[in-house]
């Protein structure tokens, strides 16, 4: 199966290069021109990598790449950019990118560049903690915690969603109104509860809270448990 990368450029010649160039590779390129569709796509779908343009019209490279960092995308990052000072590719770093390639490049030294973030992502990614529906566990070789049968479908519910913000109201239609509960509070509670457990170890994500949006899990989503 083809290494799926996203570029985000808003040159139409150099996303349709770059899609080319890749292909002859062995990797399945698609291209977003618009920071806030390539921030969606990064966060929702499975990609292997991403290759970011600095100047994205009215947008910013580096922006994109500081929120996709922040809500949670662990993909490797390359950022592509004509201006080559040493301020811009360390803003570029220091967002989050993993490499910074100056244009014009060599073809054959960003698929280089490509691999070597790659082998590093794949030799040094952590394995994603586990839920096990019969136990209501969650684990990681290092550490387990019990949950409730609420605390378990609450985080199951987040665990779905990774990525996306899940309003209050949501949530609670999804897991408390069916019973005739009428207050909403019942989710931060249990929000609250969840998090306590979680702090009891590292478990590669944590909640977030999102203003005016809800509640969202990021970091390395946790798996069901493989039968």
């Amino acid at each position: 199966m083809a290494t799926r990368l996203l570029i985000v450029d808003d040159d139409p010649e150099i996303t349709s290069a770059l899609i080319r160039g890749l292909c002859l590779h062995g990797y399945e390129a698609q291209a977003e021109n618009r920071a806030d569709r390539a921030l969606t796509r990064l966060q929702s779908e499975a990609f292997s990598g991403a290759i970011v343009d600095v100047m994205l019209g009215a947008d910013s490279g580096i922006d994109l790449v500081r929120k996709a960092r922040d809500s949670g995308v662990a993909l490797p990052i390359l950022m592509l950019s004509a201006l080559s000072d040493v301020e811009h590719r360390a803003a570029g770093l220091e967002a989050g990118a993993d490499d910074y390639v100056v244009k014009p490049f060599s073809f054959e030294e960003l698929v280089a560049r490509l691999r070597v973030q790659e082998h590093r992502a794949h030799t040094h990614r952590p394995e994603p903690a586990r839920l096990a529906p019969a136990t209501r566990t969650l684990s990681t070789t290092q550490a387990e915690i019990t949950l409730t049968e609420r605390e378990y479908a609450l985080l199951e519910l987040l665990a779905q969603n990774a990525g996306q913000p899940m309003p209050r109201g949501d949530i609670f239609d999804t897991l408390w109104s069916a019973e005739g509960s009428s207050n909403e509070n019942v989710v931060d509670v249990y929000i609250g509860y969840l998090r306590k457990k979680l702090s009891e170890a590292d478990f590669g994500f944590e909640i977030k809270t999102l203003r005016n949006q809800g509640f969202c899990l990021q970091g390395l989503t946790p798996l069901p448990e493989e039968p």
